[in-house]
């Protein structure tokens, strides 16, 4: 059977109700989520709920909590192994599907990522020259224009917008960085 024709307990279309729980989430609308997710739950799609929920924690949370995908993620493991203890009159797994549920309704929201994927991927793309600061010493192009340590760290490395937080290492490093160009190798970039 079709699973937007299945219906739940209290006789509702299940596309309607999964489409009703992400609205509600997203209006920050906690009592109504959380109706519309037990109403999945108890017709057998808490599943599917909990693909729904990863979704809306990156599509209508977004940035708008950037930790909202963790909390969600590991919640949905934390119901996954609470399912395995559930019997006819326990159902420990609920308490993590119903917090996951809060936590999206209650959660800042912001739709930047789903409209970032609407515009790289289903928009118009330029073509772009690579940008002069990333050809450095880890591209041919870069090595091919002689450009060593002085240039990643000077240009390469630069960081726009810094945390602010301060670096405790980063005179050690310089003096490293002056002493030895050519063998500090830790990462590609």
């Amino acid at each position: 059977m079709n699973f937007h024709a299945l219906k739940t307990p209290g006789g509702y279309a299940i596309g309607e109700v999964a489409s009703a729980l992400q609205k509600s989430i997203r209006r920050g609308l906690e009592n109504d989520a959380l109706h519309w997710a037990t109403e999945l739950d108890l017709a057998g799609q808490a599943a599917h709920a909990w693909k729904r929920l990863k979704i809306i924690a990156c599509e209508d949370v977004g940035l708008g909590d950037p930790l909202a995908v963790v909390v969600i993620h590991a919640l949905s493991e934390l119901w996954a192994d609470l399912k395995k203890t559930e019997t006819a009159e326990r159902h420990p797994q609920r308490l993590p599907f119903i917090q996951a549920v809060r936590y999206l309704a209650l959660a800042p929201k912001s739709r930047t990522n789903d409209n970032a994927l609407v515009t790289f991927y289903l928009g118009t793309r330029d073509k772009r020259p690579i940008p002069d600061y990333a050809l450095d010493r880890h591209t041919a192009a870069g090595r091919r224009r002689q450009r060593g340590w002085k240039h990643f760290h000077e240009v390469a490395a630069h960081i726009e917008k810094p945390s602010g937080e301060p670096d405790p290492y980063a005179d050690a490093a310089r003096k490293i960085r002056r002493d030895d160009q050519t063998s500090l190798e830790l990462g590609q970039d």
